[in-house]
């Protein structure tokens, strides 16, 4: 089953929470702190696997979640850090936020990784907070928080030529001739129903990788007839074929259809060189209209139309050989944008503070919700330290400023609530 879109669930793992602990041993006098710290949650990966050209396994699976870290230990032991979780994907798989519709990354090229949610830092045990003054600290962090997002995957295949025309026209016929492949093919419209691909060995030094495009229609790049679902996969090509009918009632019109719709999907696409080959070439009633057809092409700018017949396997092989010609001089396809995961964008240090139904206040941020997430409730060093930070961020300022009073209560994010004293 061919599967060229999917929709998952990512979640890189916490950060291992940091120890509290004090090294106790006979005969050593004041031990001190020795409160290890947490490990790395691991990263969620996406990595390109070249033996793959489906999406057909995010069917079956769509959550994906990272381990955590392990806590840290006595004796300032450090807990083992996750490994990343590493998701494999087909080359030419696009991925974008499917919340924001952000483009993330562009995945072509074998063995290319994208790291998708990063995994969170280790806590810090008691051990890292000691000072000259604080020789004994209770304070320790707990794990960073993971990330989690939802990700739309879209897959191009990545082909050097591309088959386009109407339904019928012979797409499968063709490449089911000069290939390995087994496309379905029946009589009848719509008989492909998914991209498929084969390759062709011409020689015993060339081949060419050729992709069997779905039927189209007009008003397909609206989403008409199978829609634009199959479209994407012409955008990796580099040389199109395009097969008319000889039994269509006017393959000229074919022809000028299917380009208005390539052009209105992606301008670009009519750039692509484009070999022109009019189909059934073994019917005489084909045969008997091939010359008017020629003339006509040709007057629209294709410079040398090919006759063939892909049931009978006529006229083929120069048909190949051609887009070997075309490919040593067509331009590469695009180099996808090496786009990172993680941008500068907003301050983290950004908060705002609204007014909740109850009376209350409610804090939002990232560094804040993070601090929140990462202290020790039951430790009052732990404690003293969040207020500290609160303060640095201008969080009390402005709840003072919105006249907060002694017993109101304050929530950070959705997780945590404090009661207000001065």
């Amino acid at each position: 089953m061919f599967i060229d879109e999917a929709v998952i669930y990512v979640r890189s793992g916490k950060g291992g929470d940091g120890f509290v602990h004090f090294h106790w041993e006979k005969y050593v006098n004041r031990g001190g702190p020795d409160g290890g710290d947490g490990g790395r949650g691991g990263d969620v990966v996406l990595e390109v696997v070249p033996t793959l050209n489906t999406l057909v396994n995010f069917r079956y699976q769509r959550k994906f979640i990272a381990q955590d870290g392990a806590k840290g230990g006595v004796n300032n032991m450090t807990g083992k850090s996750a490994p990343d979780l590493i998701i494999p994907v087909p080359p030419g798989t696009v991925v974008y936020d499917a919340d924001s519709g952000k483009l993330l990354g562009d995945l072509v090229e074998a063995g290319q990784r994208l790291v998708v949610c990063k995994g969170g830092r280790g806590g810090r045990g008691n051990a890292r907070f000691a000072t000259p003054r604080n020789q004994a600290p209770r304070i320790a962090e707990k794990g960073e928080p993971g990330e989690e997002r939802n990700l739309r995957l879209e897959l191009k295949l990545i082909a050097d030529v591309g088959i386009v025309g109407v339904p019928n026209a012979g797409k499968s016929s063709f490449l089911a001739a000069v290939t390995n492949a087994k496309p379905k093919i029946a009589d009848y419209p719509f008989t492909t129903l998914e991209p498929n691909l084969g390759v062709a060995d011409l020689d015993e030094h060339t081949s060419l990788i050729l992709a069997d495009i779905p039927g189209l229609i007009e008003g397909a790049h609206q989403g008409v007839g199978l829609g634009d679902a199959f479209l994407r996969h012409i955008q990796r090509t580099r040389v199109l074929i395009h097969l008319l009918d000889g039994l269509s009632a006017d393959p000229l019109a074919d022809f000028s259809q299917i380009n208005a719709e390539l052009a209105l999907f992606d301008p670009q696409l009519l750039q692509k060189p484009m070999i022109v080959a009019l189909n059934k070439m073994d019917l005489p009633e084909v045969q008997a209209r091939w010359e008017t057809i020629k003339t006509e092409l040709q007057k629209k700018g294709v410079q040398e139309p090919y006759a063939i017949s892909a049931l009978a396997k006529i006229g083929l092989e120069p048909v190949l050989w051609r887009c070997v010609e075309l490919l040593k001089t067509a331009p590469e396809t695009q180099k996808p944008e090496k786009l990172p995961v993680y941008r500068p964008g907003d301050d983290p240090r950004e908060f705002t503070v609204t007014r909740t139904p109850d009376g209350g206040f409610k804090v939002q941020g990232a560094a804040i919700e993070r601090a929140a997430a990462m202290t020790y409730w039951e430790f009052e060093g732990s404690v003293r330290r969040f207020q500290r930070m609160i303060e640095r961020l201008g969080v009390e300022d402005k709840l003072r400023e919105m006249g907060i009073q002694n017993g109101d209560t304050v929530y950070i994010g959705d997780e945590y609530e404090l009661e207000w004293q001065e």
